[in-house]
């Protein structure tokens, strides 16, 4: 009688091996981070504190003759115009036109224009929600783009220059340092350069014209405007006697006043 055969029997799963732990190379695990490394690393960050603490002090009081972008634009151009003009030698009308163009709220914030930066997102505008604050950071310390790492530092520096520089302080150095065409930079060499006057000279209708150029100073002209920019310069001119009138030109006109 035939038997039946036996059932196969079963292979066991193969037993998963747990891996062992590569081991840490012997140069990581001589290294005592927690007693070496991360004390190092926090003076590294103090000292880079430390020092951004102390260009701020320094520009409140110490002209910044060049900037990171002037000296960029003077080895691609070769050379550039730029003359530096006490605040209270510039025209008020130039103050107050570049104020009503590009931060009529200037006197009235801290530094960033929250409503200003709602309201550019809300329609969805690239330009429009820096502050004069913002721009004067950029400009002395940082450099020019739209990286977020760049937006990020000026955010954070724009605050502690407003804490430490007043804000005629941070009105005269962008007005100083900001471009009006391409090689030009600051009131004074725009004056020069436009109008042949100095910005001393200025008449309201002229203030207006350079403030005009501003969001586009290498695409546009003061001497030489096209219909838009004389469009933009009667706005201004209306800005600029607006905001003297109610009096947001005041945190930088009444020590030019005394």
């Amino acid at each position: 009688m035939a038997t039946d055969p036996k059932p196969a029997r079963k292979r066991k799963p193969a037993s998963k091996k747990a891996k062992k732990p590569v081991p840490k190379p012997v140069w990581y695990r001589r290294i005592d981070w927690r007693g070496q490394v991360l004390p190092w690393a926090k003076r590294g960050a103090l000292g880079i504190l430390g020092f951004v603490a102390f260009m701020v002090v320094v520009f409140a009081i110490l002209n910044p003759v060049r900037t990171p972008y002037m000296l960029a634009e003077r080895i691609r151009l070769g050379a550039i115009e730029h003359d530096w003009m006490a605040i209270e030698n510039i025209a008020p009308a130039a103050a107050r036109s570049v104020v009503a163009a590009e931060d009529a709220n200037f006197c009235l914030h801290w530094g960033l224009d929250v409503a200003e930066i709602r309201k550019a997102l809300d329609q969805g505008k690239r330009r429009g929600a820096s502050t004069i604050s913002q721009q004067t950071v950029k400009n002395v310390y940082l450099w020019q783009g739209r990286s977020w790492t760049r937006k990020a530092a000026e955010a954070l520096l724009t605050p502690l220059v407003e804490a430490v520089w007043t804000k005629r302080r941070i009105l005269e150095v962008y007005l100083n340092v900001v471009e009006f065409g391409e090689g030009v930079f600051g009131i004074e060499a725009a004056a020069r350069h436009y109008f042949g006057v100095s910005s001393a000279d200025l008449s309201p209708t002229q203030a207006a014209r350079l403030a005009a150029i501003l969001p586009d100073p290498k695409n546009r002209s003061a001497s030489n405007p096209s219909s838009f920019v004389r469009s933009q310069a009667s706005k201004i001119l209306d800005g600029a006697a607006t905001i003297e009138a109610d009096g947001r030109a005041a945190c930088f006109e009444i020590a030019a006043e005394d």
